[in-house]
């Protein structure tokens, strides 16, 4: 909320970054829609949560998680610009393209959310209704259903691939240039500076697209979810 604020009050901070960072720190969306009810479970010991309420739960933590890649790569494509089209960066970025941009990311993150959702809500439970899981999640909850849910999972499976494919292609390919760029900087003083600049992104990048990979691209929702439960924790800080 303090980078949303300060990017709105301050007339320094209308720049690309800043209002990619803006949008980026609307994933208080993603953290909100399940750490609310971690903390009423904590307080109260009440943890039980109705089916409609993991439904939402999903679809929150899911669209704002999917958006989250494709901002991720744009992000990538503003740190191309001004390195490798420095004289055109402003005619490149301007408020039309980034508004198109971040309209584009979260269109996207609905398309890839909707067809496993739409057939994830045909789902029984008709044996075990306890997840074993901090929160809703897609793998924990076609784990304790009665239902076939193989169809489900090649889904959520197929979506989580495509998803981390076209985003991470855009990201190396951006780093790729961004480096052969700088690579041809003589002194070492001009090479600094695009790699301090691009530096928090790389690390936000490789924890995010690292713990994704390791929950949603195992090939089965039935196994083992503990170690799973854990390196969740990493999407969520």
């Amino acid at each position: 909320m303090t980078i949303i604020t300060l990017t709105f009050v301050d007339s320094h901070l209308k720049t690309p970054v800043y209002f990619f960072f803006t949008n980026v720190s609307l994933e208080i969306s993603f953290t909100s829609s399940c750490i609310p009810r971690y903390l009423y479970s904590i307080a109260t010991g009440d943890r039980v949560i109705a089916y409609n309420a993991s439904v939402i739960q999903v679809s929150f933590t899911d669209l704002c998680g999917v958006a989250e890649f494709f901002l991720l790569a744009t992000m990538s494509y503003d740190c191309y610009v001004p390195v490798c089209k420095s004289l055109h960066s402003v005619t490149i970025m301007s408020n039309r393209v980034c508004r198109i941009l971040i309209i584009f990311c979260w269109m996207a993150g609905l398309c890839v959310l909707i067809p496993p959702l739409s057939l994830g809500l045909n789902l029984k439970f008709c044996d075990s209704n306890k997840i074993d899981h901090f929160g809703c999640d897609a793998f924990p909850l076609l784990k304790i259903s009665c239902s076939d849910t193989w169809l489900k999972e090649q889904m959520v499976i197929i979506c989580a691939v495509l998803t981390l494919n076209m985003t991470l292609i855009c990201v190396v390919l951006s780093y790729a240039c961004i480096i052969k760029t700088i690579l041809r900087f003589r002194s070492a003083q001009q090479r600094k500076k695009p790699f301090l600049t691009c530096s928090s992104h790389m690390r936000v990048v490789s924890i995010t697209y690292g713990t994704c990979i390791f929950i949603y691209l195992n090939p089965t929702a039935k196994g083992e979810v503990t170690i799973k439960k854990v390196v969740s924790l990493l999407i969520f800080s």
